[in-house]
């Protein structure tokens, strides 16, 4: 079920999260500000949405996939 998730190398997604996790790094990663929006109830507009989406999932992919390493060891 999660074959694809194995053929991603390690090194792609850890560049990706920290990519795209961060960016833009000034003044503050988009990530961390939608997570605030998240906690404070104001994210509701669309692209703040696909924003937390867009910036957030290779970070959950980098998660899931050192997960699935630590389960497989």
């Amino acid at each position: 079920m999660l074959k694809w998730l194995d053929s991603i190398p390690l090194s792609l997604l850890i560049i990706a999260a920290v990519i795209l996790g961060g960016a833009p790094f000034i003044p503050e990663p988009h990530i961390v500000e939608k997570i605030r929006m998240l906690a404070n109830g104001t994210l509701s507009r669309p692209i703040d949405i696909f924003d937390l989406v867009y910036h957030g999932l290779p970070l959950l992919l980098l998660v899931l996939k050192l997960a699935r390493i630590a389960q497989t060891r």
